[in-house]
């Protein structure tokens, strides 16, 4: 079995992470690959790594006719038995062909940009029921979450992001965008003196947020981290990971939390809601309401044995559901009964 995958969004996001994760991921359980990305020499390099080819095409939008003609050609060089177009701009771009072609979609779209698409794949149950409603076909939609490595590296040095030791340090892993909720954890701060807030993320609203910061003079206790690679450093150095997103269709961060064994608090947006097991694997707050992610946040940080119970909760759902033993294995069987269908 070979299988192309087409990534043709940004460089930085949360699917774009999945990818970089399940790709080598797939290569590492056997499963032949090449890529068609946009030109992200960086991105390729860790393809490369994992000894998947790729080709770098524009896809500068729906009258790139140029990227569509060449995405054509490499399908047919690849000679794939899968073709897997990452959300919306890779699946409108996808050729046909004596192939499948396969969605993989991690967000409420509109069934439109997945018309070339013989199957979808969905990282939460209510995403899959989403497409059905659009009038996709039940049968040709399957559901699979995410995963999330632990990389082999020590935790980030609290002193080199100027935070003392006995501090406790809330950890935001999102791009600074207002769906991600970053200023109500800002906000949050006012709440609890004491505590620090870690930013990993880049985007168009940082310098209004760092604002904000100021404006609530608590701008000393919050680091602008910018978009970081060591996930696994940042997260084994923090005491609690926020997700305070207004709008977060699956929530990446609470599984690598959970992966990493870090409490989880986290607004009651879809994707979040759905993961969580209120009080056994995590907290869930309303959204936007920085009093209550502070109260909450703060409570699990003074509660040894709440904490502890939230990071076995969560450790064993990782194990259970999200593993990359369990989702590549969940990938490998869809493959297996797309070819054979």
């Amino acid at each position: 079995m070979r299988v192309l995958q087409v990534m043709a969004s940004g460089l930085h996001g949360g699917a774009e992470l999945f990818f970089e994760d399940l790709v080598p991921a797939l290569a590492l359980a056997g499963v032949a690959q090449s890529a068609v990305i946009r030109p992200y020499p960086t991105r390729a390099a860790k393809l490369a790594a994992a000894g998947v080819p790729s080709v770098m095409l524009p896809f500068r939008g729906p009258f790139d006719l140029v990227s569509r003609w060449r995405l054509r050609t490499a399908a047919r060089t690849v000679g794939p038995d899968i073709v897997i177009g990452w959300m919306n701009r890779a699946c409108a771009a996808l050729p046909r062909g004596p192939w499948v072609n396969l969605g993989r979609l991690g967000g409420y779209y509109d069934l439109k940009y997945y018309r070339a698409c013989d199957h979808l794949v969905c990282n939460t149950p209510d995403i899959a029921a989403h497409m059905v409603r659009q009038g996709m076909a039940a049968a040709h939609v399957s559901y699979i979450p995410n995963f999330c490595p632990v990389r082999d590296e020590p935790p980030v040095v609290r002193a080199s992001l100027a935070t003392p030791e006995a501090a406790p340090v809330l950890l935001v892993l999102a791009r600074l965008q207002p769906a991600k909720g970053i200023d109500v954890a800002i906000r949050a701060l006012t709440a609890w003196p004491d505590a620090i807030l870690w930013i990993a993320g880049d985007g168009l609203l940082q310098r209004r947020l760092e604002r904000l910061a100021a404006d609530l003079g608590v701008v000393e206790r919050v680091r602008f981290l910018g978009w970081r690679e060591d996930r696994s450093a940042l997260l084994k150095a923090a005491n609690l990971c926020l997700v305070p997103s207004r709008h977060e269709p699956f929530g990446n961060v609470v599984i690598n939390a959970w992966a990493h064994g870090v409490p989880v608090i986290a607004a009651a947006s879809q994707g979040p809601s759905y993961l969580i097991r209120q009080g056994e694997d995590g907290v869930v707050v309303p959204v936007d309401d920085a009093d209550a992610l502070a109260a909450a946040a703060r409570d699990v940080f003074q509660d040894a044995a709440l904490a502890q119970k939230l990071v076995r909760g969560g450790l064993a759902r990782s194990a259970a559901e999200f593993s990359q033993t369990v989702v590549v294995e969940a990938y490998r069987k869809l493959f297996d009964r797309l070819q054979r269908s």
